[in-house]
C-alpha cells in the first residue's frame, strides 16, 4: 500500500459507540508499529486515538475498552492518572506530555470508519 494511499476503513456500527461508554478497540500500523488505537462517543460524535498515554508510552485504559472517568467527562490513563479531553484527545491535566494521537474518523449510514494516512495503515494479516 502506498504511504499517500488514504482509506476509510470501516470499523463499527454507529449504534456500538455510546455516549461516554465503552470503547471500540482496533490495531493499526502507526509509524511502523503495531499499536492499539480506540475510538470513543464523546458530545454525540465519534473520536479516535492511538491507545498510548504521551507521559509514557502505554496502554491507558483501567479495563478494557474503559477510558472514560466516572462524570464521562475525560479520557484517563489508569496507570499514571493523565487525562485528555474526549474531544480533541488534549491534555487536561496530570502527567501528560501533549495530546493524543488523533486519528481521523467518521460516521455516514449507520457506519463508523477511521481514515489511513501516511503515517497510519492498517493491520495486514
Amino acid at each position: 500500500m502506498s504511504d499517500t494511499a488514504t482509506l476509510a476503513v470501516p470499523l463499527c456500527a454507529s449504534g456500538d459507540l455510546q455516549e461516554g461508554g465503552d470503547a471500540v478497540p482496533f490495531d493499526v500500523v502507526h509509524a511502523g508499529q503495531t499499536c492499539r488505537a480506540f475510538a470513543v462517543r464523546y458530545q454525540g460524535r465519534p473520536h479516535a486515538y492511538l491507545n498510548r498515554c504521551t507521559h509514557v508510552p502505554m496502554e491507558m485504559d483501567y479495563q478494557p475498552n474503559r477510558f472514560f472517568d466516572d462524570t464521562g467527562r475525560w479520557l484517563l490513563c489508569a496507570t499514571h492518572g493523565a487525562a485528555y479531553r474526549p474531544d480533541s484527545g488534549e491534555c487536561a491535566g496530570g502527567p501528560c506530555r501533549g495530546g493524543l494521537v488523533k486519528i481521523a474518523i467518521s460516521e455516514e449510514s449507520g457506519v463508523v470508519r477511521w481514515h489511513t494516512g501516511p503515517h497510519l495503515q492498517p493491520v495486514e494479516f
